[in-house]
C-alpha cells in the first residue's frame, strides 16, 4: 500500500506537466493560399482535406506541429483550374499526394506560441518555413464540451523554391499561406 501511495505521489506531479496532445479537426481547419494572377487579381485557393497532430506544453514552452494536406483536395472554385493545379504543371498530385509541415521548434511569447519553425514539403521538395501565429486560443468548445485550441498562422513562400514554376512570372511566385486550425485535445 505504501509503495502504491509513493508511486502515485511521484506520478501525479509528472502528469501535471506533461504536454497536451491534440488532433487536428479537419472539419474546422482551413489551409488556404493567395497568389497574384497575371497582375490583374489575387487568386484564392484552399485545401479541403487536412489531418495532423499538435502537442503543446505551455509550462515548458515547447510543442510540435505535424500537418498533412491531401494535395488533390485543392479547391479554387473553378474545376478546370483545380484539375490543372493537380497536374504535373503545378502540384503533381498523382506523384505527390500529400503536402506536409513538420515543426522543428515552437517559440513562445508568454504562455502562448508565437511562431513555429518547420519543414514544408510540396511536390517532393522540402524547405524550412516559419509560421507566424497571428491568433491563438484554447478553451472548452461550447457545442462539443471538448477542450480545443485554435490558431491562425501564416507564412510567405516562393513556389519556385518548391519546383512549382509553371506560368512564371505571369502567375506570381510569392504565395501567402494561411492555416486556420482547430484541434481537439486527446
Amino acid at each position: 500500500m505504501l509503495k502504491s501511495i509513493l508511486a502515485l505521489s511521484i506520478a501525479l506531479p509528472l502528469t501535471a506537466f506533461a504536454a497536451d496532445s491534440y488532433t487536428i479537426d479537419s472539419a474546422h481547419t482551413y489551409p488556404h493560399f493567395s497568389i497574384n494572377h497575371l497582375g490583374f487579381s489575387t487568386m484564392q485557393g484552399r485545401f479541403d482535406d487536412t489531418s495532423g497532430k499538435i502537442t503543446l506544453d505551455r509550462a515548458a514552452k515547447s510543442g510540435s506541429v505535424d500537418i498533412t494536406i491531401k494535395t488533390a483536395s485543392i479547391s479554387t472554385g473553378f474545376a478546370k483550374r483545380d484539375e490543372h493545379l493537380k497536374s504535373p504543371d503545378f502540384f503533381n498530385a498523382a506523384e505527390f499526394p500529400t503536402i506536409t509541415y513538420k515543426s522543428t521548434a515552437v517559440h513562445f511569447k508568454g504562455d502562448a506560441p508565437a511562431s513555429v519553425d518547420g519543414n514544408l514539403t510540396i511536390s517532393g521538395v522540402t524547405k524550412p518555413v516559419t509560421l507566424n501565429i497571428d491568433a491563438f486560443n484554447c478553451g472548452t468548445n461550447p457545442m462539443s464540451k471538448k477542450d480545443e485550441c485554435g490558431a491562425a498562422a501564416s507564412a510567405q513562400i516562393k513556389r519556385s523554391d518548391f519546383g512549382v514554376k509553371y506560368g512564371l512570372p505571369a502567375v506570381g511566385d510569392d504565395v501567402k499561406l494561411v492555416f486556420e486550425i482547430e484541434a481537439i485535445k486527446n
